[in-house]
């Protein structure tokens, strides 16, 4: 498979590479955990926050141009469920300010949730790229499991990371058969089969899915996920996660 762009830097060998999966699982989830609690105004935190993961990136060695674009594709979600929020009734205390089209106004509290939730989202994309750039797939599920979280979930997640690329695969095809029939897109009428690749697929998917389950039961698949053995915390994956934790306690206590 030559799709790679989940973890595509993964086995490059830099101080972060080499940390255990359960430090930087721990620590950027972590991360993640602090920046959403904090309170709407703590601006110079979030800046700590960002700090940290530009520390963490310019450590590991993975491009930025990578970071950023990964970023960007999913940030387009983010603002189309948060877009509406700053439409929501002005409030008495903030008051809104009017767009001069009818009684449409943006409320200013809208506009700080908004703010809130970009900002917030952003970091933690960021906070997950960083892990998924840094961690090899199968190493991440061992640290998962290592950690206690239920097999089920490791199993799915494994599952869903391995058949994404079976997926595309099938995907691409598609589209080449699509195009070598001169497909262009031009006029509204042709639209239609989009929706016939797209009920194509599905059926494709779930003829695949049932072609996979059989084949692995005949292989006598437990549900038991064969990977890397157990690793141990060093002294440089502890020193990682303290000094990390604690910037984000104290982060955390100023604002």
């Amino acid at each position: 498979m030559k799709h790679d762009f989940l973890d595509k830097y993964s086995s490059l060998n830099s101080p972060i590479h080499r940390l255990d999966a359960r430090a930087k699982i721990i620590a950027f989830i972590g991360m993640i955990i602090f920046c959403v609690s904090s309170p709407p105004n703590a601006y110079l935190a979030f800046l700590g926050y960002a700090l940290f993961l530009l520390i963490a990136a310019a450590l590991s060695r993975v491009p930025p141009t990578h970071i950023l674009k990964s970023s960007l594709v999913v940030i387009p979600f983010v603002i189309l469920v948060a877009v509406f929020i700053p439409f929501l009734k002005p409030d008495h205390i903030g008051g809104g300010y009017s767009l001069g089209i009818g009684k449409l106004t943006v409320s200013r509290s809208g506009l700080v949730v908004f703010e809130n939730i970009l900002i917030k989202s952003y970091l933690a994309i960021i906070s997950v790229i960083l892990l998924s750039s840094t961690t090899p797939f199968p190493k991440l599920l061992r640290g998962f499991e290592q950690l206690k979280v239920p097999k089920l979930v490791i199993m799915l997640a494994s599952f869903a990371y391995r058949y994404l690329f079976l997926l595309i695969e099938e995907i691409e095809r598609m589209e080449r058969a699509r195009d070598a029939r001169a497909y262009r897109g031009r006029w509204l009428w042709q639209a239609k089969v989009i929706g016939q690749m797209i009920g194509s697929l599905f059926l494709r998917s779930y003829e695949r899915g049932e072609r996979v389950y059989v084949a692995m039961a005949s292989r006598g698949f437990t549900g038991e996920i064969v990977g890397f053995g157990k690793t141990k915390f060093q002294a440089k994956d502890v020193l990682f996660l303290f000094f990390a934790l604690l910037f984000f306690t104290f982060l955390r206590i100023e604002v």
